[in-house]
Formats: C-alpha cells, sequence, structure tokens
C-alpha cells in the first residue's frame, strides 16, 4: 500500500518562494498527516526535503508510533546533522547513491537506528524503491513529500492514494507541488474518485488512483534517480468525508 499527501496554496504551490512552508496548512491538517503517519510502516521523503526541511517524520499530535524514516539521497547532498539522523527517535533508513566516481563509497559512521544502505542510480526508481522496502517488511508507505519526489512516484503509476489538502491562501510564487507531463487535452485528464473533507479551513481531496503498476514494469519505465523539494512537515485527519467516487468531466 502505497500513498501520498501534499498541502498546498490555491495556486499550487507547497512553499514559498524563499521555501517556507511553516505551515502552508492548518493544524488540523498537521494531525490528519500524523494519523497518516501513524498508519505506515515507513515514511519517504526526498533530499530536497531533509535538508530544506529537517523534519522529524515522528507521530507526535496522535496516538501511535512513528513509522521507519527513508531518505532518498541519490547524489549524497544530505548533511549527517540532519533531525532523522541524529534525534534516535525512530528507526532512520539513508538511501544513497554511489560516490563521485560511480562506485559504492563506504557508508558514513551513523548513530544507532540509523542504517544507510547504498543503489545504484537505476535503484531509485519508485518501483524498486517499494519493492526494496517491501524486502525489508514495509509494506504500508507514506511518501510524505516534497513536490519532486510525490510527482515522480504518481507518474510513475506507484500510488494507491493521494491525499491533497488545500488551502485557503494565494502565494502567486514558490515551490511547486504536483508537476508531471499532462494531456493535450482536457477530456484525457486524469479524474480519479475522489472524497472531500473539511479540515478547518483547508479542504482535503483523497484521491483513489487504483492499482498501482506492478515493480518490474515501473522498473522498466522509470529508471531514473531523482531529488525531491518539499515542505516536509507538512500536512493532512480523518474525518466525515464524503465518499469516494467518480469525477466527471464538465460538459
Amino acid at each position: 500500500m502505497v500513498f501520498a499527501q501534499l498541502g498546498q496554496s490555491l495556486d499550487g504551490f507547497i512553499a514559498s518562494r524563499t521555501g517556507d512552508a511553516d505551515f502552508v496548512t492548518g493544524a488540523e491538517d498537521r494531525e490528519h498527516l500524523h494519523r497518516l503517519r501513524a498508519l505506515a510502516d515507513a515514511v519517504v521523503v526526498g533530499a530536497g526535503t531533509a535538508v530544506a526541511d529537517d523534519p522529524r517524520l515522528t507521530v507526535r499530535h496522535c496516538p501511535g508510533r512513528s513509522p521507519v524514516r527513508v531518505v532518498l539521497d541519490p547524489h549524497r547532498r544530505v548533511p549527517p546533522q540532519r533531525r532523522v539522523f541524529t534525534d534516535g527517535s525512530a528507526p532512520t533508513l539513508w538511501i544513497r547513491g554511489p560516490g563521485g566516481d560511480g562506485e559504492a563509497a563506504p557508508a558514513t559512521p551513523a548513530t544507532p537506528g540509523v542504517e544507510v544502505l547504498t543503489l545504484p542510480e537505476g535503484a531509485f526508481a519508485p518501483g524498486r524503491l517499494v519493492r526494496e522496502l517491501a524486502r525489508r517488511g514495509l509494506g504500508r508507505v507514506l511518501v510524505e513529500g516534497g513536490g519532486v519526489t510525490v510527482s515522480r512516484f504518481l507518474r510513475a503509476g506507484a500510488l494507491h492514494r493521494l491525499y491533497l489538502t488545500v488551502a485557503p491562501v494565494l502565494l502567486g510564487d514558490g515551490v511547486p507541488g504536483l508537476r508531471f507531463a499532462g494531456p493535450e487535452r482536457m477530456r484525457d485528464a486524469l479524474r480519479p474518485p475522489l472524497r472531500r473533507t473539511v479540515l478547518g479551513q483547508d479542504t482535503l481531496f483523497e484521491l483513489a488512483l487504483g492499482t498501482p503498476q506492478c515493480a518490474a514494469a515501473l522498473d522498466e519505465q522509470h529508471g531514473e534517480a531523482g531529488e525531491a523539494r518539499g515542505e516536509g512537515e507538512e500536512p493532512v485527519h480523518h474525518g466525515d468525508g464524503q465518499p469516494l467516487r467518480g469525477a466527471h468531466p464538465r460538459h
């Protein structure tokens, strides 16, 4: 089960143009995000989120166990001083790319509870990452940020669910949320079944994306390595929402 979340402004940004994301959405949405973490075996963020936001990625606003924190760092740009590597609050898996010479460099000494895994560039495709996590017993995966990482998983067809919370704020410019190559015609746009829930002043859209493609097919289609930039601690409450239903184009 792979699900993702993003919190964004009305005009589609997850942070201001300076990278400030504290906070795009409100307290109810942050509580919902922590509930999602409590349901997951692993929470995944990209290098950009780890660098810019220094998130803890733990469960604090609701009862529950913190998931394994997974940092995707294909170009080895996340400093070892980030809190996910030093606070000891939850197990952490640091997935890094090869060294500068293309070979797997020795792992950086880490604190207890932090495992360093070095993968070749092609292994950062979403399907391969999901398969590697499942091999470790991490079958329920939350992809939390940032926009690049969530977009890569969505583009690869690797998500069952997407939780997208929209705040009533306009930024005009900033760090974008979802970005992927879209269709040429509106009638070919992705229109998944959805459920809406009001979270304070925010609106949560829960999108049912169906069953992801098999890992082998994803590996063949998406072999590129990638980085992420996102809001990190950005948010999402399982309230009394509307039932999931198909969204239809206007005529």
